[in-house]
């Protein structure tokens, strides 16, 4: 008995090593490596046979040959036994419906091109990327001989398409047009990202929320993405997703089983009709922090070119708004806009009712308003200045057909759309939809709240920002505003609306001043929580009324994620810096090898310092300097420096 045990024991025991090795077993036709065009990203993808019925598709991910992403899941997760029966196609008994998909061919692409950019933080983009497309069969090869009917065959295409720039690496599934009439209920998807141990993450809850630097356990619930990390071999990396305009939008959310794996969680389920493809899952990668706000421009070359052919209504500017709503008021700021080079006002909640009542009327002013509407646009239009008025999502999903014509008519600029529904795939192809619409009336859109983009405004830049920040309606400390460089604005420009006189700011004024080119947004608010009539003649106001709103070049000078950075941005010949730290005082310098060298600049500083006798505390100051030197400046707790540079004019 004893040797028939033994027998027995190593015939188990041979058969799980069996079972081990078998599990273990990669596709070889399925093993594909992709290189970004520097060679410094290597996306590995394949299958591996988990048993003689299942399948399973993997990839990893590395840079400069260490390590990013470890062996991690891919595939989308179908529930399409109703659709297959409605059509009298046999159900599919996977328990996971990509676990059986067959390898058919792999196609190469490489694309290498530029392009401009209406507006935006450069004049040129460079879209180069090598391109991999892996594509599969489910189920029985299709019938020969198809009537004018359909092929009640059981069988599914799918593509996994990778795309790996210098700047990052990006991939989505897609699905060509099935023979047999299929729809698609997306359930989720298995997308998974496995990160070496020690990861930290910055972990956002919501998208207006506060950043927590975690390690990839006991998350409370899912983040928000951009998903900023930082590793242990010192490289940060970013997860994002791009085009996401009528799925549902992912976030991202520990898994439950799998230690240092981060999962893409879907906010709900998806119904589409092939061909159809996803989003993009977007993981860029940097040695330094500052590369990745460099790079971020893989978000709009993962998005389709620009559909709007009559542009001229799109005009990027700074806007105030009117915080008394009243016509007096309006004109006041529209005098105001004047005066400091400002090109917009806002009329914000509340011009046309309670805006959380689906009673209220967006084609008319309130009752409790004194607003002619007609007349105060043409007053704003005869002093150069457009108007952009805010109306909640209540209004828009009932009345956008008929506010569109009429507000053109007003001569309305702009429409902040506001308390928007963001996440399921019926919002999120209603709100992509309705900027579209606003595109036909020449309406420029700013969207409120939870939405974050993800490049939609290549392909219709009448979207000129959004929120989706926590920002100055929120009163955050400088701690979150060096954070929010490397996390939010990695998706694209952001609506801080950045307040200046308003008690509650956290930090100091020439950290404010600063704010309005360390973060982009093509329209951009500088005084969101104030009036006219709180402007004392401050002598550094100066800077709010030169500074852009969008570039020709930008580059990111230094900083490190929470802790400070330093951003130059160019229009025309003037160069115009800010630069900020967290909670901390620190020294900062800033080389200006942008500048030519030896060449001889004049350099205007806002800075803090507690002598100046004026309640805001900063200090004027004007300099030469030479094109090369390196400039230091002791900055505040909280604090900030805004410089403007222009070249010497030769007498």
């Amino acid at each position: 008995m004893k040797i028939i045990h033994q027998k027995y024991s190593l015939m188990l025991l041979t058969f799980f090593i069996q079972i081990g090795v078998f599990a273990q077993t990669i596709i070889n036709e399925t093993l594909q490596k992709l290189n970004s065009p520097d060679g410094n990203y290597e996306f590995t993808f394949y299958q591996k046979e988990l048993t003689a019925s299942k399948k399973q598709m993997y990839y990893s991910l590395s840079y400069k040959g260490k390590p990013v992403v470890l062996e991690s899941e891919l595939g989308v997760l179908i529930e399409n036994q109703t659709f297959e029966s409605a059509l009298g196609i046999p159900n599919d008994t996977c328990k996971v419906w990509g676990e059986n998909l067959n390898f058919k061919g792999v196609f190469k692409n490489t694309v290498n091109q530029t392009w401009k950019p209406l507006y935006g933080e450069k004049t040129l983009i460079t879209d180069h990327y090598n391109e991999l497309t892996l594509t599969f069969r489910k189920g029985q090869e299709t019938s020969k001989n198809l009537t004018d009917g359909y092929d009640k065959n059981k069988s599914y295409f799918m593509n996994v398409v990778i795309r790996a720039y210098n700047q990052g690496v990006a991939f989505r599934y897609y699905f060509p047009e099935p023979t047999n009439g299929l729809f698609l209920h997306i359930v989720g998807e298995q997308t998974q990202f496995t990160m070496p141990e020690g990861t930290l993450a910055y972990y956002e809850p919501w998208a207006q929320g506060p950043y927590d630097l975690l390690p990839l356990k006991n998350w409370n619930g899912q983040s928000e993405r951009p998903l900023t990390m930082k590793l242990s071999n010192k490289l940060t990396v970013a997860i994002t997703e791009a085009q996401m305009v009528d799925y549902s939008r992912m976030k991202l959310i520990l898994n439950s089983t799998k230690p240092n794996a981060i999962q893409a969680a879907l906010y709900g389920s998806v119904d589409v009709i092939p061909a159809y493809a996803t989003p993009w899952r977007v993981i860029m990668v940097a040695d330094k922090a500052i590369d990745l706000i460099t790079n971020n421009d893989i978000i709009l070359n993962l998005n389709p070119e620009n559909q709007i052919k009559n542009t001229a209504f799109i005009k990027p500017g700074k806007v105030i708004r009117v915080a008394k709503l009243t016509q007096t008021d309006a004109k006041k700021c529209v005098d105001f806009a004047v005066e400091r080079g400002l090109q917009y006002i806002h009329l914000d909640a509340g011009w046309y009712g309670p805006e959380m009542k689906m009673s209220s009327d967006a084609t008319t002013v309130s009752e409790t308003k004194d607003f002619n509407m007609p007349e105060l646009t043409a007053y704003a239009s005869s002093k150069g200045i457009g108007v952009w008025v805010y109306v909640n999502q209540r209004a828009l999903v009932q009345q956008l057909d008929s506010i569109l014509p009429l507000y053109k008519k007003w001569g309305i600029k702009g429409i902040k759309f506001g308390f928007v529904q963001v996440g399921n795939q019926r919002w999120s192809t209603w709100l992509h939809e309705a900027i579209k619409k606003c595109a036909e009336y020449e309406m420029m859109v700013d969207i409120h709240d939870e939405y974050r983009p993800t490049g939609f405004s290549r392909t219709y830049p009448n979207l000129m920002t959004q929120e989706g920040i926590g920002g100055n309606e929120e009163m955050p400390d400088a701690n979150h505003n060096t954070i929010l460089p490397f996390t939010r604005f990695l998706a694209g420009p952001a609506d801080y609306t950045i307040a200046y006189y308003n008690n509650r700011i956290k930090n100091t004024h020439a950290h404010q001043l600063a704010l309005s080119v360390v973060y982009y947004s093509p329209i951009q608010f500088f005084y969101w929580y104030d009036q006219p009539a709180f402007y004392q003649g401050e002598p550094e106001i100066e800077f709010f009324d030169k500074v852009h709103t969008v570039w020709d070049e930008t580059k990111v000078i230094n900083g490190e994620v929470g802790e400070f950075i330093t951003v130059a941005r160019k229009k025309g010949n003037d160069w115009f810096i800010g630069a900020i730290t967290n909670n901390q005082s620190r020294q900062i310098t800033i080389p200006t090898a942008f500048l030519t060298k030896g060449k001889k600049y004049t350099i205007k500083t806002f800075q803090d310092d507690d002598t100046i006798q004026t309640r805001t505390k900063v200090a004027v100051k004007e300099q030469i300097i030479k094109g090369g030197e390196t400039l230091s400046f002791n900055l505040k707790a909280s604090g900030g420096v805004a410089i403007i540079i222009s070249e010497l004019l030769k007498k």
